[in-house]
């Protein structure tokens, strides 16, 4: 193994798809619930505590199927302008 090479990792466009609707998702049942969906968010992506995020519509599952660091890399990439 050489040590100084640097590894590639590529993601799978379906991924991406998914996260965006996850993301989608959680916010919506955030809302339902009375919750400010971003405060919330930004509590659980901070902290990994999944009780950030409501149980309602299977949220919770659903953002825990998506590693944290999937979740700042995919709003990021939105912010900065290179993904829709």
């Amino acid at each position: 193994m050489d040590l100084d090479k640097t590894m590639f990792f590529k993601m799978d466009k379906n991924n991406e798809v998914d996260t965006k609707k996850i993301l989608k998702d959680v916010y919506d049942a955030l809302v339902e619930k009375g919750y400010n969906p971003i405060n919330q968010m930004v509590g659980y992506i901070l902290s990994g505590d999944p009780t950030y995020i409501t149980s309602h519509n299977d949220a919770r599952t659903k953002i825990r199927s998506v590693e944290r660091d999937e979740l700042l890399e995919k709003m990021v990439k939105y912010y900065i302008g290179l993904e829709e």
